[in-house]
This record gives structure tokens, sequence and C-alpha cells, in this order.
């Protein structure tokens, strides 16, 4: 575990050297910021008013979309597991969501909705196929150690459900559900870019290319990484306290 850790450190050091060589190769401040005038951004950004209800609004419409696509992926997966026809019916679908370009699809959604749904719509429609891919993988594990067995004893489908999948499921998706958040928050952002949506991460870092502050848009960019790695981290805990729980 130490020796990740220092590894994981090293890497943290190696990508700033990385940044220092390049900028004194570069030397353009419109293209490639210094490190301290980022991390001054970051600060200036911190004290902002204005960027915490932007920071809020897309990390609420990133918790609403995950939620979203939790609950539906979960619901469908489960009720895959006991309806062959059902799984049939929905593999097409997710192979399809899979593969639709993203920029397109919030292209498209711009029309039928606003730069405030847009993003949270898009995200649902990313996210689904992951959650739903994870929670069939996980179902199935438990199905085929214990299936035949509720099936020789007559277990209902409700109970298996309830007091079988869904119980011993809890920290396998807990496991998938860090990087599937993570890649929400970025999906949103995204987004949120695409669409110029008002009062979110994506809206300001938008507005900073716009007027070609690249320290304010490294700066956003980097508390966009920061926030996914706290989400992932989160998630890590909750597992750690699933697992201990079961135990």
């Amino acid at each position: 575990m130490k020796k990740n850790l220092a590894f994981s450190c090293l890497s943290v050091v190696a990508i700033w050297i990385a940044w220092l060589i390049a900028y004194v190769c570069i030397r353009n401040d419109y293209i490639f910021p210094s490190f301290w005038d980022v991390i001054k951004e970051m600060g200036k950004q911190f004290v902002s008013s204005v960027f915490w209800t932007a920071f809020l609004h897309t990390l609420l419409r990133t918790l609403i979309s995950f939620v979203v696509s939790l609950m539906l992926g979960i619901v469908l997966a489960l009720l895959s597991e006991f309806f062959g026809w059902l799984r049939a019916f929905i593999a097409p679908v997710v192979t399809v969501l899979r593969t639709l370009p993203t920029m397109a699809v919030i292209l498209i959604l711009l029309i039928w909705t606003n730069p405030l749904v847009a993003p949270a719509v898009v995200t649902v429609l990313v996210l689904f196929p992951a959650v739903y891919a994870a929670s069939i993988a996980a179902f199935d594990g438990i199905g085929g150690e214990y299936e035949s067995l509720c099936q020789a004893y007559g277990v209902s489908k409700i109970n298996r459900a309830f007091k079988m999948y869904l119980p011993l499921s809890i920290p396998a998706l807990l496991t998938q559900s860090g990087a599937i958040a993570s890649m929400g928050l970025k999906v949103t952002v995204s987004a949120e870019v695409l669409s110029s949506t008002f009062k979110s991460l994506g809206g300001m870092m938008h507005e900073a290319q716009a007027f070609l502050n690249v320290s304010a848009l490294f700066a956003l960019t980097i508390l966009t990484v920061l926030t996914g790695f706290l989400i992932e981290g989160v998630c890590y805990l909750l597992k750690k306290y699933a697992v201990r729980w079961r135990v």
C-alpha cells in the first residue's frame, strides 16, 4: 500500500515537472500558463461566490443524473436477470446508447430542450449503459452461485431480488460507482461547455476560453479533476464500509 502511494506521488511530481518544462519551452501565457498563475487563479476561484454557485449547480446536475442512471440501470438489470426476453430486448438499446456520439446528442438535445436540461439528459444517456453493464455482471455472478439453490427451495423472485441479489451486489456496484460517477462529472461539464450553460463549471470554462483566460481555464479543469478524485474516494470509503458491514 505504501509502495503504491509512493508511486502515485511520484506520478504527480512527474506531471508537475513536465508542466514546468512545457511552460519554459513554449513561453506563451496565451497558450500554456505557468503553474503558479494557475495556482493563484484557483485561489481566486475558492473565494468567489460565482465559482461556488457554478460548482454546486454542476455537482447537483451530476448527482441527479447519476442517481437516475443508477436506479434505472439496477432495476432493469435485475428484471433482465429474471426475464431473458427483457435482457434480449434491452441489449440492442444499450449498444446504441454506447455508440451514440456524445457531442451530436448534445446538439440534438439543445434543439429539443435547453442548456440547463441538455447536460443532465446526455449524462444519463452515457451513464446508464455503464451502470446496466456493471449491474448485469454483478447479478450474473451471484445468480451463477446461488440461483440453482434458490430454485430447488422455491425462493420467490421478490425474495431473491431484495434478500440475495441486491445485498450481495452492493460491494461490486460500489467498486464501479466511483468511476461511473466521476465519468458523469466529466460528461456533464463537457455538455455544459458545448451548451454554454449559465451558472455552471462548463459555462465558466466556455467563458474563459472565449476571453483567452487560459489560466482560469486550466484552474477550472484542475478543480474538476480534483472533484472527480474526491467522488471516487467517497465511493471507495463506502465500499470499505459495505464490505465491513457484510462481514
